[in-house]
């Protein structure tokens, strides 16, 4: 529980610190994630499980210069019998007015598990902005530990 709270403090931190300063945009978003588990089985080779489930949460958009901005997020993701909070910080770039790239770690509290609950992972993101307000985003998380799987999310946003 320490865990979580440290994480939402960060987010607070780094979002009101940077709302000052730039112009700021706040949204939700939510979509489905792909999970790829990889399981050794001794002798027998790789067998990959893919396993779906869903994630919501929200946004902060930080204009910092020009076509960058900084965007940490809270998501609440629930994937089987595992729920767990990941929260991101990106570095977004507008490549043009409708296509953005996004690139940062992720920090992962995972409710479900007896000891290591934190994780962190690497994440790459696309945005495509059908309006100024509605966005399909897509990322994909890699794990850099055995308990901590690759993801693939992909959703909509919406921008308040």
């Amino acid at each position: 529980m320490k865990n979580l709270i440290k994480i939402l403090l960060i987010f607070s931190v780094i979002s009101s610190s940077f709302g000052v300063q730039a112009q700021t945009e706040f949204g939700i978003k939510g979509g489905l994630n792909f999970t790829f588990f990889k399981v050794v089985e001794s002798n027998f080779g790789e067998n990959t499980d893919v396993q779906l489930g869903f994630y919501a949460g929200a946004f902060a958009d930080f204009e910092v210069e020009n076509d960058f901005h900084l965007q940490p997020e809270l998501l609440f993701i629930s994937l089987g019998d595992f729920n767990f909070l990941n929260a991101p910080i990106y570095l977004k770039y507008n490549i043009d007015e409708r296509f953005n790239i996004l690139v940062g770690p992720s920090i992962n509290y995972f409710f479900d598990f007896f000891n290591a609950k934190l994780k962190i992972r690497a994440d790459l993101g696309f945005a495509y902005n059908f309006t100024p307000s509605v966005d399909l985003h897509m990322k994909y998380t890699i794990g850099f530990q055995e308990i901590t799987p690759n993801g693939l999310f992909l959703g909509l946003g919406y921008r308040l």
